[in-house]
């Protein structure tokens, strides 16, 4: 697997979900190892296709159209499988200026995780509190919602629930709710029925019906429009629904577990969640601690997923105590996601399968270089965040970087910067928006 840098080549392997990078002819140039053991495939089968199965309704298409991220549901055939996923798609810049689509997916119904018996990691007395937390609520079937930042292991917390509960044997299914929209939410969650509407040439059971027997996962609750959640609240309930299109009511019994890293009850006060539906997703309430509250547990979490990384890799990888001091003295603002990614780079960068210091890469607010998703306010010597860490990953900082370096060649002259960039000045405009760029 090569793209045409080093630099889209490296950060390839630092997501640790299937992913995928397309080319302008909508052919797919390269996937990474997360890819090939998700979807059990070698990716020689899959470099060099043209990636989408509808030519007439094309998101790939779009995509090279607008230029603008997207994120959804698509059903899609690999191998001889037909899998349901959930997708984001956003362009990657590669350091000649050429434009990529990313895409990340993964199948709804299977954890990011990946993993069939998910460990918990850590000795901290703030772990170990949350962990006998996460049995006891395992061994009750009221509905429990997890509390915590971004990256904190809100999804990794829903699927050990799972795991130990009376409904391990059926399905953990993941529902994004950042995803589902006017259009989608009751055919994705109830499913619908053959010729229903446009394009519903098949039977297609929801979400809410694959659950049934198992836990179904509502993550991110918080982002569910209100217009939506008396529908989500009538399902729950009654554990009855309807597939679009369809006039028999089915039944579904369902686990249900929900995550948000917002603060719902004030959410509530505001008129932006349902109080009903509040009280009915949160009996069993927890919290889950940010990194910075279990440091002890750095160390323990390094080991873990360097071995992890090793098996997938296919060697041993070993940190310097250098190295390690230089990530226990890091404040986490994106928690262990952030810890995992840092460290899937660092597997990239080192020399030898041997992590250096040097091969750590963390910013400090004031301290180190720009983070990616931080503007430099010039003439003041001070740094705002223009996006949240957690909203930008690595190749959009890399983007944003390579826009800022035209805007300084060109003075702000934004023809130029478009002109050189090969994109109209619409789209250049949107970029900026997108990234919050000046």
């Amino acid at each position: 697997m090569r793209t045409n840098s080093f630099t889209l080549d490296s950060l390839l392997e630092t997501h640790d979900q299937p992913f995928s990078i397309i080319n302008a002819d909508q052919q797919i140039i390269a996937v990474n190892r997360a890819w090939e053991g998700h979807f059990a495939l070698p990716r020689e089968r899959r470099l060099g296709a043209i990636c989408c199965n509808n030519p007439s309704d094309c998101r790939h298409k779009r995509f090279f159209q607008t230029l603008e991220p997207y994120t959804g549901m698509f059903s899609e055939t690999l191998g001889s499988q037909e899998h349901l996923l959930k997708v984001r798609g956003y362009p990657l810049l590669d350091v000649d200026g050429t434009v990529y689509l990313g895409e990340s997916v993964l199948t709804v119904g299977k954890s990011a995780s990946m993993t069939g018996n998910p460990q918990m990691v850590g000795t901290s007395s703030a772990f170990l509190n949350l962990k006998t937390k996460l049995q006891q609520a395992a061994q009750s079937n009221v509905p429990v919602m997890l509390n915590g930042e971004t990256g904190t292991g809100k999804e990794f917390a829903a699927e050990y629930i799972h795991r130990q509960s009376s409904n391990a044997d059926g399905e953990f299914v993941i529902v994004d709710c950042t995803v589902l929209g006017e259009d989608l939410f009751e055919s994705e969650l109830f499913g619908h029925e053959k010729g229903a509407f446009t394009g519903a040439a098949t039977v297609k059971k929801g979400l809410f019906e694959l659950a049934d027997g198992g836990t179904l996962f509502l993550d991110e609750v918080g982002e569910l429009p209100i217009s939506l959640q008396p529908k989500l609240l009538r399902a729950l309930e009654s554990g009855q629904f309807r597939r679009v299109g369809g006039t028999t009511a089915l039944k579904s019994t369902v686990r249900v577990v929900t995550a948000t890293h917002r603060n719902l009850s004030g959410m509530v006060k505001e008129g932006l969640f349902r109080e009903d539906l509040f009280y009915r997703l949160s009996v069993f309430p927890l919290e889950i601690p940010a990194l910075r509250d279990r440091v002890e547990d750095i160390q323990e979490l390094v080991e873990y997923f360097l071995e992890s990384f090793g098996q997938r890799d296919r060697c041993v990888y070993r940190m310097s105590g250098a190295a390690l001091q230089k990530l226990m003295g890091h404040r986490w603002p994106g928690n262990i996601r952030e810890l995992k990614n840092c460290l899937q780079l660092a597997t990239c960068l080192c020399n030898k399968h041997h992590i250096e210091e040097r091969d750590i890469s963390i910013m400090r607010r004031n301290e180190m270089p720009l983070k990616p998703g931080m503007v430099e306010r010039r003439g003041q010597g001070s740094a705002t965040e223009a996006r949240k860490a957690t909203d930008m990953n690595p190749l959009e900082a890399i983007e944003a970087e390579y826009i800022r370096s035209l805007i300084d060649k060109h003075q702000g002259n934004r023809k130029l910067i478009a002109a050189e960039m090969n994109v109209s000045e619409r789209t250049l405009y949107r970029k900026l928006k997108r990234l919050n760029v000046n």
